[in-house]
């Protein structure tokens, strides 16, 4: 855990350049926490962190009880395990912890003393990091890799304000009001939508394009790093002012009360952009009242709700994984312009608009003046964030192409409806005109939800949600044999205390529990995988009509994966070479990008493609040998490229062994076929599946399906 204070000067909050929207987010949370926190989506580079750190050195101090473990208020009634707090209260700036990725559940809610309970036999508790942040900041860098789990603890205390724990024995409930601040690199995986919708506020934050925005940038941090001392003194009289205008805005909060016109306006936003359930605007009320109060207002006005929207509403309104994030400002403005001025009191029925957003003014005024984005290099400077409305410039961008298109459901797919060749019309392997074919881009359909694939046997791969496997958390199925336990195996209370209970019958040792007495948990959870999909994308492919079914059947798997947290990679083969198309990964939006831009066409080199899997086979069980993948290779075996392509081809399938588990999909077509994929999978030691027998939707299924995976050697 690391707390604000550090021996260096944190980078001022007002020294920031060009960041008006991720700041204007964080001073809202700061001054009500009830929001829920704020989600910081960024490239690599952006400040993400140096703003979250810097936000904590101008919060302003807490009078905090004395003794107390969770550093209550003492001008607040709160429920506290620590009551009654009798000593005189005393001051200490607002914390920041910071949650590191491996961090343990135990570690993050607290649990069961074990000095105290193997040593006095008292059942204490050892408060965690929740108990530490109370009041202040809880940090999370590169919240996406975190564990689902430990992110649900999270954000239920940030959405309670509250942490219980019902565990070894401890049952205690604590405050925990914490203002949750999670950043992450979207290029190294998403989080699940129902994690999205737990934070109030998400932000995207890309490094300015803008020359002079850029140079402002590195002056400011090239002279931080020279004279850290000098550059903060620079800023403490804006970082002073700030401390006291958060002080005043927290105060203010409390005034300000939202009539029901108010309440009616953000109700039609919300239900404009077909948000699901009513956290949005819930959320979004909270931070137009924050934002009024951060303007010293004493009412909501639009401008207040079109602030809050724009923070509130982006990532609740992606209605799947591969959307684009960003909200609609064109529609955001016709929805709030949409009621009459004069409306009635309690309006008509249940206050629902007259008018759709389509019928609805387009020309209506949109208050360009507060939230050109182009203000933000103007307003950066030493006097810190500017307060205006953030509105960001990332109006939601067209669909790429093919975005829009739609297949026939899994189930009505009709491989005999795919083309084949006429009658008598057999092309020699090692001739196919297809082959050379001029190269081109297919798009895919849209995905569809695949089947579970849950390998059989138990792995002992990265924590997932995918197949049965040894994990560092899960339930306790035994334990390991004393001085053979993993790092990071859990204690097992009660079966430390059995040993030490049975050492003492025996009259052996000390009376009291030893470290050879300790026992640590087996645990079984769930493990993610590695899918790698090998495809030829040839001219004869693209012939056939294949590439848009093996496109479609590779988002369905990257979506089912980005849903349990399995990996997917992709390798594709045509002309003279193979690539390593889409490395392993769980970043659907990256994928997708990816994919779409992927061509097809030219020869057919079927060894280059074989070799380019076995290298990302190896790689990938270098960087994790636990691991487990499984190829599925799509091709109709032929081999077009280069000298001696097929025979080439044989003799890396003859070598394969203990490469990978491997499925053969066979696209070979028409009356006449050479069975050049069924002898490839026999050299290969793989399972052979027909084309006509898997379509776009069968490819998912032999995926999904799989039930007789390669235990790893170890």
């Amino acid at each position: 855990m690391n707390r604000s204070g550090p021996s260096a000067p944190t980078y001022p909050f007002t020294a920031l350049v060009g960041a008006d929207e991720l700041t204007t987010a964080l001073v809202l949370s700061a001054i009500s926490p009830e929001i829920g926190g704020v989600l910081v989506r960024g490239e690599k580079g952006t400040a993400k962190s140096t703003a979250v750190r810097a936000l904590a050195a101008v919060l302003p101090e807490q009078r905090v009880a004395s003794g107390c473990r969770f550093g209550c208020d003492p001008d607040r009634s709160e429920d506290c395990p620590d009551r009654p707090h009798e000593d005189a209260p005393t001051t200490r700036p607002a914390r920041l912890v910071e949650l590191p990725v491996g961090a343990t559940e135990d570690r993050v809610v607290g649990s069961l003393d074990l000095r105290r309970a193997l040593g006095d036999g008292e059942a204490a508790y050892q408060p965690g990091l929740l108990a530490d942040a109370h009041r202040g900041i809880l940090y999370v860098d590169e919240v996406n890799l975190l564990h689902d789990h430990l992110v649900d603890v999270l954000l239920d205390a940030a959405a309670m304000g509250r942490n219980t724990v019902e565990r070894d024995g401890v049952s205690i409930s604590h405050p925990a009001r914490i203002t949750l601040v999670g950043t992450m690199n979207p290029e190294e995986g998403e989080l699940r939508p129902q994690l999205l919708d737990r934070f109030g506020l998400t932000v995207h934050v890309a490094a300015s394009r803008d020359p002079h925005v850029r140079a402002e940038v590195v002056r400011r941090r090239l002279e931080a790093d020279l004279d850290p001392a000098g550059f903060a003194t620079r800023y403490a009289a804006p970082e002073a002012e700030l401390t006291a205008r958060l002080a005043a805005a927290r105060e203010a909060v409390l005034r300000i009360r939202l009539d029901d016109r108010t309440l009616r306006t953000i109700a039609r936003v919300c239900a404009g952009f077909d948000v699901d359930g009513m956290r949005a605007d819930i959320v979004t009320a909270r931070t137009a009242v924050a934002h009024a109060a951060w303007q010293g207002r004493d009412e909501v006005t639009r401008a207040d709700i079109r602030a809050a929207a724009l923070l509130a509403l982006p990532h609740r309104r992606r209605r799947a994984p591969f959307d684009a994030p960003g909200l609609d400002e064109e529609l955001l403005d016709r929805l709030l312009d949409e009621e009459p001025e004069d409306d009635p009191p309690g309006g008509d029925d249940d206050g629902s608009p007259d008018r759709t957003p389509d019928d609805a003014d387009t020309d209506a005024p949109s208050d360009a003046s507060e939230g050109d984005p182009s203000d933000a290099a103007r307003d950066a400077g030493p006097s810190g964030p500017s307060g205006r409305d953030p509105s960001g410039d990332s109006p939601e961008p067209p669909s790429s192409e093919g975005a829009n298109q739609s297949i026939d459901p899994p189930h009505e797919s009709r491989p005999e409806a795919l083309e084949s060749p006429a009658p008598g019309g057999f092309t020699p392997a090692d001739s196919d005109p297809a082959d050379s074919d001029p190269a081109g881009t297919v798009a895919a359909g849209t995905p569809y939800r695949a089947r579970r694939l849950e390998l059989t046997g138990v792995g002992a791969g990265p924590s997932g949600r995918r197949s049965p496997a040894l994990t560092p958390r899960g339930r306790v199925v035994g334990t390991h044999p004393t001085g053979h336990e993993p790092a990071g195996a859990p204690v097992h209370l009660t079966a430390t205390l059995r040993a030490s209970a049975a050492r003492r019958a025996g009259r052996t040792g000390p009376t009291r529990v030893t470290g050879d007495d300790l026992r640590h948990a087996i645990t079984r959870g769930r493990e993610a995988n590695l899918v790698l999909l090998a495809v030829d994308a040839s001219g004869s492919m693209a012939a056939r009509k294949r590439m848009g079914e093996v496109k479609t059947a590779v988002l369905s798997l990257l979506l089912d994966a980005y849903q349990r947290r399995d990996r997917v990679g992709l390798v594709t083969f045509r002309g003279t070479g193979a690539e390593l198309a889409l490395p392993p990964t769980s970043s659907v939006d990256a994928a997708a990008a990816r994919l779409a831009e992927m061509p097809h066409g030219g020869r057919t080199p079927l060894a280059e493609g074989l070799t380019e899997i076995a290298k990302v086979v190896a790689r990938e069980r270098i960087r994790d040998r636990n691991q487990r993948a499984l190829v599925v290779l799509v091709t109709d075996g032929r081999a077009t490229a280069g000298t001696d392509a097929l025979a080439r081809a044989q003799r890396i399938a003859d070598a394969w062994g203990h490469t990978a588990e491997t499925v053969v999909v066979d696209c070979e077509a028409g009356r006449f076929r050479m069975g050049l994929a069924a002898d490839l999978a026999h050299r290969m030691g793989a399972e052979h599946i027909p084309l006509e027998q898997v379509a776009a939707s069968g490819l998912v299924e032999i995926v999904t399906d799989r039930t007789r995976p390669r235990r790893s050697a170890a």
